[in-house]
C-alpha cells in the first residue's frame, strides 16, 4: 500500500489530525485518497496516522463491518462494489426515503419545517459547476427530511446506505435538467410533509429517488 496523499489544505489538515485513526481511514476510502482494491496494511496506516497499530487494527475492524473494506487473500482491502450492488444500494434506499418522508410528515416539527426549507434554499443557490457542493447540499437537505422522523433506526439504515454511495463522487444532480427537476420534487415534498400528506409524501420521495437511480444506470451505460 503507498501512503494516502496527505492533505494539502491547511484547515482540512488540521481537522484530519484531530479526527480518529477509523474517521480518517473511513474519509480517506470515500474521498479516494485510498481507493478500491487498495491493501490496508496495519504498519503503512499507523505511520500515517502517526498511532500505534491498536488503533488502527481497530478501525479496520469497524471498516469491515462498515462493509467499506473486505478480507481477500492479499490481506484485508478497500472493498469494490459492482454496478449491480449500487443500484442494490439503490433499491434499498427508495424504499428507505419513501418511509421516512412518510414519517416525517406524521412527526414533523415548525422547527424541521424550517430547517427543511433553509436546506433547500442553500441548494437552490448552490454553483451548479460544483458537484461535489452539489451532492453536499442535496444531502443536507435530504439529512433534514430524516431528522424531521425523529426515528433515529430509520435515521441509522440511511446514513450507512449514503456512506456506500458517497464513494462514488460522479453527482446524478449535474446531468442535464436534474437539478431544476431536483429542486421542484424537493418543493413539493416539503409540501407534502407540511400538509401532513404521509402517502404523498412516501410517493413523491420514491419518484425522486427513483429518477436518480435511473440517471446513475444511465450514466454508467454511456460510460
Amino acid at each position: 500500500m503507498s501512503e494516502p496523499r496527505l492533505i494539502s489544505h491547511p484547515r482540512k489538515a488540521a481537522v484530519a489530525r484531530r479526527a480518529s485513526p477509523y474517521e480518517r481511514l473511513k474519509q480517506a476510502i470515500m474521498s479516494g485518497e485510498l481507493l478500491p482494491g487498495e491493501q490496508l496494511i496495519e504498519i503503512a496506516l499507523a505511520k500515517w496516522c502517526q498511532v500505534s497499530r491498536t488503533p488502527i487494527r481497530e478501525a479496520l475492524t469497524r471498516l469491515e463491518q462498515d462493509g467499506l473494506a473486505r478480507r481477500t487473500e492479499r490481506g484485508l482491502v478497500v472493498r469494490e462494489s459492482s454496478p449491480g450492488e449500487i443500484m442494490d444500494i439503490y433499491e434499498a434506499r427508495i424504499v428507505l426515503e419513501s418511509k421516512v418522508a412518510a414519517v416525517a410528515a406524521e412527526r414533523h416539527t415548525a422547527a424541521d419545517l424550517m430547517a427543511m426549507r433553509r436546506a433547500d434554499d442553500r441548494f437552490a443557490a448552490v454553483d451548479l459547476q460544483d458537484a461535489e457542493a452539489l451532492a453536499e447540499r442535496n444531502r443536507d437537505f435530504h439529512r433534514a427530511i430524516w431528522a424531521a422522523s425523529h426515528n433515529a433506526a430509520l435515521v441509522d439504515l440511511l446514513e450507512r446506505l449514503d456512506m456506500h454511495l458517497g464513494r462514488y463522487p460522479l453527482t446524478t444532480l449535474a446531468f442535464p435538467g436534474r437539478h431544476q427537476a431536483a429542486l421542484e420534487e424537493h418543493v413539493a415534498l416539503v409540501s407534502a410533509i407540511s400538509d401532513r400528506d404521509a402517502e404523498a409524501a412516501a410517493q413523491i420521495a420514491m419518484q425522486h429517488f427513483t429518477a436518480a437511480r435511473d440517471i446513475r444506470l444511465q450514466l454508467w451505460q454511456e460510460e
